[in-house]
């Protein structure tokens, strides 16, 4: 076999290996990376700014436009203004009181099928003060 075939051999024997490095995978165009969340802005909000509605600043990276925000574990819209940053509204009606609330980021799996690659994910939680 001449050797280009058996380069060609090898990186589709590595595409069919599960949990198989994306960067390796030429088979993982579409899949979408794990969200990372670095901090919110403000960090600390009062229950009466939550009753009005007020925007949370949500920096981090591998943000995409499918991104999410959770927060308590509720899924909310996110308005992704770059790969870095995001925004979304908080109301009374996910915020029901003053408390410590989680706040995570969430990518869903997107086309990357069953050929090996890792999709989407979920971020670690911050912590957001509701006084």
């Amino acid at each position: 076999m001449p050797s280009r075939t058996w380069g060609l051999f090898l990186v589709l024997l590595l595409a069919m290996i599960p949990g198989c490095n994306n960067t390796l995978n030429p088979l993982c165009g579409s899949s979408r990376p794990v969200p990372v969340i670095g901090s919110l802005s403000p960090s600390t909000v009062t229950f009466a700014q939550v009753q009005q509605g007020f925007t949370l600043t949500v920096n981090g990276n591998q943000f995409v436009s499918s991104t999410v925000v959770l927060v308590n574990g509720k899924t909310l819209a996110a308005n992704v203004l770059n790969n870095s940053q995001l925004k979304v509204k908080l109301t009374s009606d996910v915020i029901p009181g003053p408390g410590s609330v989680n706040v995570s980021v969430v990518t869903p799996s997107g086309g990357s099928g069953d050929v090996g690659c890792s999709s989407g994910g979920t971020s670690s939680a911050l912590s957001l003060a509701v006084n």
